[in-house]
């Protein structure tokens, strides 16, 4: 019987273990199962690795990996045709579904949460003073309106959901701004790229003295962060101009 010769695991399962992730698969009225690192397991199933060793986070095939229960060599031959351990884990995690424990589901809900309402800090305002609603009073917001994350959906695909849910509890508006910015010549070929990270670039030209400039079109919340990085970055060797919906037309 092939096992995992030469593998290195955190450490053998006990009975009492609970905080564990699996992958499990139910076949000829067995199950089976293989504990993982989740982050890895949802990566090998991408194709984003190959070695399901770097996977794996204990040696044995289970029929209950939470009572440490093994399954019989009997029942994987019946099953799989072979007792080779490797091969059976991978075929269990690419067909068989992946079980996560509270505590990571938790972890992934929580990272969840946060990129949420960073997109909304960085593309809306409070329409009361123009500026960005701190995270912390977005997340007490959520709280409040008692806005739940849903676990199924991107961040970004529900990201407009929960931005009608906040209306109701705080002013909030999503508003874009369009700037005229121009670089000198001595900072421009190496922060023009710094621009487009913030936005959609409408219109750029190059000077005929080397320096830069264009028309950006940026969520209203990342004007100030826009502002100081360029001012830092070119110690005040930047110049940018907030245009009006008249202004735009022209461009």
């Amino acid at each position: 019987m092939k096992g995992f010769g030469g593998m290195r695991f955190n450490k053998k399962l006990a009975p009492e273990q609970i905080h564990i992730n699996v992958a499990r698969l139910k076949k000829n009225g067995r199950s089976f199962e293989v504990v993982v690192d989740p982050d890895k397991a949802v990566a090998f199933r991408q194709g984003l690795l190959t070695d399901v060793r770097e996977v794996l986070m204990a040696e044995h095939i289970f029929e209950d990996a939470k009572k440490g229960l093994f399954s019989s060599k009997t029942d994987l031959k019946m099953t799989f045709g072979t007792l080779d351990e490797e091969e059976i884990a991978e075929f269990i995690i690419r067909k068989g579904e992946l079980q996560f424990s509270s505590k990571y589901r938790h972890q992934q809900q929580e990272e969840k949460k946060r990129k949420i309402l960073e997109i909304i800090h960085r593309t809306t305002i409070n329409p009361m003073n123009n500026l960005p609603h701190p995270i912390i009073r977005l997340e007490n917001a959520l709280e409040e309106g008692k806005i739940k994350i849903n676990d199924k959906l991107s961040a970004e695909d529900q990201v407009q959901d929960i931005l009608k849910k906040l209306k109701k509890i705080i002013p909030i508006k999503q508003e874009n701004k369009y700037l005229h910015i121009h670089l000198l010549e001595k900072y421009a070929k190496k922060y023009f790229k710094t621009i487009h990270n913030y936005g959609r670039v409408m219109k750029e030209e190059w000077l005929s003295d080397g320096c830069y400039s264009c028309i950006i079109e940026i969520p209203a919340g990342l004007y100030i962060d826009l502002v100081d990085d360029l001012s830092k970055k070119t110690h005040g060797g930047v110049e940018i101009k907030v245009l009006s919906d008249k202004d735009i037309k022209f461009y």
